[in-house]
């Protein structure tokens, strides 16, 4: 499982995100998110407004983004809510980083479907790329976490780089995905072996006029 965050000095933190403010143009989303609720149930939107939050900082930064108290703690008065209330949403769910990370994080799933497919292996390409768990390498670029299930588990082993999911993943593919980054290129998401949605290796085996078009198979059985 990922590592204790690395949460830097309070005193720091708070130098540098003490005054946040959401942005003209995040100012406006984070209405439109509130207004999707009743009247007096704006507080339903602090998962919203929080991740809107962490992407202005990971704008700022250039970063995947994370969460400092102190704007957690804006995001709080935002809603009229508890900052506790706010950062009890922050800490539960790993969609939020309470610390800082790289331009990319690397989310490998180790939970056993992927592990029984290979997620060591994922695991190791990341480790020879000079990644260690709960850390950020030195330029700044990768922070690696391991994370329990994301749900890809026919198409496992899988990896979460940002807002992407990465599937069918070994030692080699891997380390091309992490060579491309780091060189700026582009990345397909999702299967990396030519798989479309969960369909079997090899292609469907079942249903295959629908791969390229909507088929009415009524009249046939």
């Amino acid at each position: 499982m990922a590592e204790a965050p690395n949460i830097p000095d309070e005193l720091e933190v708070r130098a540098k995100w003490g005054d946040f403010k959401f942005t003209s143009a995040n100012e406006k989303l984070a209405k439109w998110q509130i207004a999707k609720y009743p009247e007096g149930r704006q507080k339903s939107a602090v998962m919203a407004l929080l991740d809107l939050a962490q992407r202005q900082v990971g704008a700022d930064t250039e970063t995947q983004g994370w969460l400092p108290v102190p704007v957690i703690e804006y995001v709080a008065a935002y809603l009229d809510m508890p900052y506790m209330r706010a950062y009890e949403v922050a800490t539960f769910y790993t969609m939020y980083n309470l610390a800082p990370v790289g331009r990319f994080h690397v989310q490998v799933c180790g939970t056993t479907p992927c592990m029984l497919r290979g997620s060591d292996d994922v695991m190791a390409a990341c480790k020879n790329k000079g990644m260690a768990k709960g850390k950020t390498t030195p330029d700044g670029l990768f922070t690696l976490t391991e994370v329990e299930c994301m749900g890809n588990c026919s198409n496992a082993p899988m990896v979460q780089i940002n807002d992407d999911n990465y599937e069918d993943l070994d030692y080699d593919i891997m380390t091309r995905i992490l060579e491309d980054l780091a060189d700026g290129k582009e990345i397909p998401v999702g299967s990396q072996i030519g798989r479309k949605t969960s369909e079997p290796k090899g292609g469907p085996v079942v249903l295959k006029e629908m791969v390229k078009a909507n088929h009415d198979y009524r009249e046939e059985w």
